[in-house]
């Protein structure tokens, strides 16, 4: 099916505005039924969006999705901004960045770290092997 731009008329201001083959395509895909009525101006205006500027969502009274749940680590209550889905873990704030640093590419886990720490033995190093431990190749 091929697409062409048209020209159609606000219902709001009574201007004229091109309906666009791209917009026409994706009117398609969606299954929409029916032809825009508004202008893009007019539709902003409508939905109360772009009216001041840093207006958005939250402006429009739309607010994100918050789900309480408990925190699949520590255990403790949390809220998320998004609705968890079976299966899958949920983390707290503080836990999901201890994760998230954890997985950091060239860091020590907390359980190697705290080996470390608890090791009273301590072997001296010289520059040379600092040196050849930054060029060794990571895995």
């Amino acid at each position: 099916m091929e697409f062409v731009d048209r020209l159609l008329t606000c219902t709001d201001c009574g201007g004229e505005f091109i309906f666009t083959a791209g917009e026409q395509l994706f009117f398609f895909d969606k299954q929409f039924k029916n032809d825009p009525k508004r202008c893009k101006p007019c539709k902003c205006k409508r939905a109360g969006v772009g009216l001041h500027p840093g207006s958005g969502p939250a402006a429009a009274g739309l607010s994100r999705t918050e789900t309480r749940t408990e925190c699949s680590e520590c255990g403790i209550q949390t809220t998320v901004p998004f609705k968890p889905t079976q299966g899958r873990p949920v983390l707290c704030r503080q836990c999901f960045q201890i994760k998230q640093r954890a997985a950091a590419p060239g860091t020590a886990t907390s359980a190697a770290t705290a080996e470390l720490m608890a090791s009273s033995e301590l072997v001296p190093v010289s520059a040379e092997m600092i040196a050849a431990a930054a060029q060794a190749p990571r895995a």
